[in-house]
């Protein structure tokens, strides 16, 4: 960084800074990951330099020839993945994507369903503070309070009350898989559109990891980073007959001018994403969570729904005497880095709640295995035992760096 380093001082230190903390430490927020050199090359590029509202071979600025190129690629490269009839790469993220299925498919006060932001779901599936649960009637659906799954008989019996126009599924925060045909039969039983936000999943479908929502769904919204280790971007797979009404509410609807860096930094990732490699990488994930999961019950903690069937675990840390936030705190003290989230029925606050949320994209980028795991929970459970005792806790965070000093990141120098 020779010109950042020469204009701004400041911010090139910080960004090194960042970079150690990316390579020295186990990074466990489940929608984190590490994006390959290739993706990083592709989202710092020349390309921001250029603005192209509309589509390809429609746009309202000149100057599009390798533009087009571009995100025709992007977009071939997504269908082709993922088997979709139509898709859009324009969002500027997974919000932007869930919005301008609200935006092309209901009116402000029409009822959208999702499940609730405290059992799993995203802000953007109609929570209060979410522009969402303000411009729309949101209809929420919760977990059963004895396994802690999908309470698919609630969706059914909400779905027939309320008869929402959209129906999402997809999750933030659920480890296990969600039954895509279920919701399919219940969205057309009450005549809704079926929008699956595969944000968290979309690597594991992508290596056939996970059963994927795009045959059966309407639409389906997701992120380009976390599991499918591209930039960070959105898009939308959808059926022929939504596209013309889903890229008008992309743009002009929502956005202005794509960001052409990022959309040619997505084509890179599915380009990877395509590979056997990447395969193997998805399955990698899920055996790591699952292993994880199981030498974490070992350990003493209390894991919601007892395990884990995708590439995420919640934990509730209250059965161990101690509650999210601080334990979030000490493990970041000890080079573990997740986020303290709410567990299903939770009595405390979002910004105090009882448990945390881990996954394994991150680790397995990084070439780690079961071993890595079965230490991993070991060093959660010393961590635990001394959330206070910061000598203890900084003597953890000297073997974390020893043991990623042995798995390089993608995408960081050596």
């Amino acid at each position: 960084m020779k010109n950042l380093d020469q204009i701004d001082p400041e911010i090139a230190q910080l960004i090194k800074d960042e970079t150690v903390r990316q390579r020295d430490k186990i990074r466990l927020i489940p929608s984190e990951n590490y994006a390959s050199s290739a993706v990083l090359e592709a989202s710092g590029s020349i390309l921001t330099n250029k603005y192209s509202e509309g589509y390809a071979k429609k746009r309202y600025y000149e100057g599009q020839q390798v533009i087009d190129q571009i995100e025709s690629i992007a977009i071939n490269r997504a269908k082709e993945l993922f088997g979709a009839e139509a898709a859009n790469v324009q969002p500027y993220s997974g919000s932007p994507a869930n919005l301008a299925v609200y935006f092309a498919f209901a009116k402000p006060g029409d009822n959208i369903m999702g499940l609730a932001l405290d059992h799993g779901g995203h802000l953007t599936h109609g929570w209060d503070v979410s522009i969402t649960g303000s411009f729309f009637n949101p209809i929420r659906y919760e977990l059963n309070p004895q396994t802690h799954l999908i309470d698919y008989d609630m969706v059914r019996d909400l779905a027939k009350k309320h008869r929402p126009k959209i129906l999402m599924a997809g999750a933030t925060a659920y480890p296990r898989i969600i039954d895509f045909n279920i919701f399919s039969e219940v969205a057309k039983e009450v005549d809704a559109l079926l929008c699956v936000d595969m944000a968290h999943i979309s690597g594991l479908v992508a290596g056939g990891a996970h059963p994927s929502p795009v045959p059966v769904a309407d639409i389906v919204t997701s992120t380009t980073h976390k599991s499918l280790r591209g930039p960070r971007g959105g898009m939308i797979l959808m059926k022929k007959k939504h596209r013309k009404a889903i890229n008008k509410a992309v743009f002009p609807g929502l956005q202005g001018g794509p960001h052409n860096h990022t959309t040619a930094a997505i084509a890179v990732a599915l380009k990877e994403a395509a590979t056997d490699e990447f395969k193997v990488y998805a399955h990698k994930i899920v055996e790591n969570a699952k292993h994880l999961a199981k030498h974490l019950m070992e350990q003493g903690f209390k894991l919601v729904s007892d395990g884990t069937d995708n590439h995420l675990i919640l934990i509730d840390a209250t059965t161990r005497g101690i509650t999210g936030k601080p334990f979030a705190k000490a493990l970041d003290t000890a080079g573990i880095v997740c986020n303290y989230n709410t567990v299903p029925f939770d009595p405390r606050p979002p910004f105090d709640p009882s448990g945390i949320r881990i996954g394994t994209p991150s680790m397995t980028s990084r070439g780690m295995g079961l071993p890595e795991m079965e230490q991993l929970a070991i060093w959660m459970n010393r961590v635990a035992e001394n959330i206070e005792n910061k000598t203890e806790l900084e003597k953890i965070a000297g073997e974390v760096k020893e043991l990623c000093n042995k798995f390089p990141a993608p995408g960081i120098p050596e």
